[in-house]
């Protein structure tokens, strides 16, 4: 169960936002991407799902060896690519429960009936401290911002993904619930390569990610491990960029 991405750029409008970023993420390992605003994070998170406003112009995305850059969207999310959004959108008259029965049944390849699925669903919610009534509403409608967070990690939870992409999930999210996301990413990771994107390190506290990125120009200028977080909250942004080529080398 692998991602990986090689030379990616990617464009919108007549703009290159991407440029020439490559990573690898394998099965059991948890990556961190942070970057200033601006920097390409939800860009790069967005085409590698396949949206269309999102030009892939170079570079290959291959998921366990096969590519899927002329995959649709659906078509990777069933070869096992999964992605929480930063802002995920509100789908009036689709109940949370048939959304997700309906994706389970798609990623898993079999027909799970209504009451066996709203068991293991009734089940998952109840670790996570999620409302049943939930079930009932359109996916995200009228949810609060954490709510729509914790909806998206719910959706983790259930489909199990070869590769979970997270752009900013703990955005939003008090510290309860941050605990509850923390708990269901250490859960999922030994079977799923993740890639968190973040802002913030407070998340770090809770999850220990095997690598740090930092992203500036459309490219990864540094890695390491977390200790990184601590250069970045001293130095700031402005000093991977400026070195951005020799650190990278470090």
């Amino acid at each position: 169960m692998t991602l990986k991405i090689k030379g990616l750029e990617v464009g919108i409008e007549d703009r290159k936002i991407i440029d020439g970023f490559s990573l690898t993420v394998k099965k059991g390992e948890v990556h961190v991407l942070m970057g200033r605003n601006g920097s390409g994070k939800s860009t790069l998170a967005l085409a590698l799902m396949g949206h269309p406003k999102y030009r892939i112009l170079k570079g290959t995305v291959f998921l366990d060896g096969k590519s899927i850059i002329k995959l649709s969207t659906d078509k990777r999310s069933s070869m096992g690519l999964f992605l929480a959004f930063q802002n995920p959108t509100e789908v009036p008259g689709v109940s949370l429960s048939n959304f997700l029965r309906t994706s389970y049944n798609s990623a898993s390849k079999r027909k799970v009936s209504v009451f066996e699925f709203q068991s293991l669903l009734k089940a998952r919610m109840k670790e996570m401290g999620i409302n049943e009534e939930f079930m009932k509403r359109g996916v995200n409608e009228g949810f609060s911002g954490g709510e729509r967070k914790l909806s998206e990690l719910l959706q983790l939870s259930i489909l199990k993904p070869k590769v979970a992409i997270l752009d900013e999930i703990d955005s939003g999210l008090d510290m309860d619930s941050l605990k509850v996301a923390s708990k269901i990413i250490n859960a999922m990771k030994k079977e799923t390569g993740i890639l968190i994107i973040t802002h913030y390190k407070r998340v770090l506290e809770h999850i220990k990610p095997d690598f740090v990125h930092i992203l500036d120009g459309g490219r990864i200028v540094k890695s390491g491990d977390v200790r990184i977080v601590g250069q970045l909250e001293k130095k700031g942004y402005r000093w991977f960029s400026e070195d951005g080529d020799r650190h990278a080398k470090a």
